[in-house]
């Protein structure tokens, strides 16, 4: 074996260990201890997530309290709408009962003509 071959077998074999390394790395199992770099950031990048997760949940939240809001709005729109509406049929209800009850209490002018 000459230099050169021997050269790129110990550069080969340097280049595989380290494809090897962060194969490993890569695929560790969760039962594998961490080191404390890894488990801080394994911790921070947690954090973060509950973090986001917490402030999407709130925002669907505000969402759904800004919907419950314009629902009652407009609810409430609805009733005053309704409560002028009876309030007018029952003026009309009114109305109509006093005039049939004047009708009833007048004499009428075909019994006077007939005696």
């Amino acid at each position: 074996m000459n230099s050169d071959t021997q050269y790129e077998d110990s550069v080969s074999v340097m280049v595989l260990e380290n494809i090897k390394n962060k194969l490993l790395h890569a695929f560790r199992t969760s039962g594998e201890p961490r080191t404390s770099a890894e488990t801080a950031t394994y911790l921070v990048n947690v954090d973060k997530s509950l973090q986001v997760n917490e402030e999407l949940r709130r925002a669907k939240i505000d969402g759904a309290i800004t919907w419950l809001r314009s629902e009652l709005l407009e609810m409430r729109s609805q009733d005053r709408q309704l409560a002028q509406t009876l309030l007018g049929l029952n003026k009309e209800i009114q109305r109509l009962r006093r005039e049939n009850g004047s009708l009833l209490l007048e004499p009428d002018s075909s019994e006077h003509l007939e005696t």
